[in-house]
């Protein structure tokens, strides 16, 4: 699972019907497609928090993207259960309830990535393999995934599906970016490699602080508290000033360089990163070009250990 296209970047699906609209969505999309990008990451969950949505809608305005743009072979949809209140855990009931609500919501026959969205320690992994393995032989699911798995459970997984000739995951999502380092590299890395697993770390922007927008006066921003709380950490401001002098010496966005530098991580495929707008997306896209020296990823690294 290692079809990102040409962009370098998996576009993240958690604004599409949250921060942005179906026509800002539609635009972001259209204009992701257009840069050579492929892989689309979503959840049944997007976003239920929101006043007046009840989750389900961001696969409904992809699904109703698809549809619109008659694309859906030029495309890769990632999407995930097991996290949605109404629709919570990995039991083997749920995943296949919840697989045709995506089905559904997405207008296609095929998911071509399907993540357990985060570990369910109460349903037994036997089952939940089970679940997704049956609907691979069905053909509605390409390959699986994990998202928020702990090194153990991910590795007893992997067990259990060679052991029971099940399908097993080929892919993980992590949190992983500049800010948040020690759970991939110290215990899911070596799984990673070990297991020829993709990798598609979440937050790569450290839910948008490494954009550097949220340093300043307050931002009006649902994603403002979340990104200004590294502020707090004694590495925030000290990664943000090499950011910027390497964003500066290379003429791109400071976001375009948190993500090159985590797309040359140790088994990182390629990061997920979110835009609500067209302007925002060409941001980040510009991490195509961006190619950082060794000891620019050296003096990274160094500063937000």
């Amino acid at each position: 699972m290692d079809e990102v296209g040409g962009s370098g970047l998996c576009l993240g699906g958690n604004v599409f019907g949250w921060t942005a609209d179906r026509a800002e969505s539609f635009a972001v999309l259209d204009a992701f497609v257009e840069a050579g990008g492929t892989m689309i990451d979503t959840a049944d969950t997007y976003l239920w928090r929101k006043p007046g949505n009840s989750g389900g809608e961001s696969e409904t305005i992809i699904g109703e993207w698809l549809a619109a743009r008659g694309n859906r072979d030029q495309v890769v949809i990632a999407t995930k259960v097991g996290s949605w209140p109404a629709q919570p855990g990995l039991s083997g009931t749920n995943i296949a309830t919840a697989a045709e609500g995506s089905l559904r919501r997405l207008r296609t026959d095929r998911i071509d990535l399907y993540y357990a969205h985060k570990d369910d320690p109460d349903t037994a992994q036997e089952e939940t393999l089970d679940a997704f393995d049956a609907l691979v032989r069905a053909g509605k699911v390409r390959e699986i995934g994990a998202s928020n798995f702990t090194p153990e459970r991910l590795r007893s997984a992997l067990e259990i599906a060679e052991r029971d000739g099940l399908t097993a995951y080929t892919a993980i999502q992590p949190h992983y970016n500049l800010m948040e380092r020690d759970a991939f590299e110290a215990g899911l890395e070596p799984l990673v490699t070990a297991h020829g697993l993709a990798c598609f770390p979440y937050y790569g922007l450290a839910k948008g602080f490494l954009t550097g927008k949220y340093r300043g006066p307050a931002v009006d921003s649902v994603r403002a508290a979340g990104a200004q709380a590294y502020l707090d950490d004694r590495r925030g401001p000290a990664v943000l000033a090499v950011l910027d002098e390497i964003a500066a010496g290379h003429g791109v966005p400071v976001a375009a360089v948190a993500l090159a530098w985590l797309s040359a991580q140790s088994g990182v495929t390629a990061p997920i990163a979110s835009a609500r707008t067209v302007p925002q997306l060409k941001e980040l896209l510009a991490m195509r070009t961006l190619a950082l020296t060794s000891d620019e990823l050296r003096l990274l690294a160094h500063v937000s250990s």
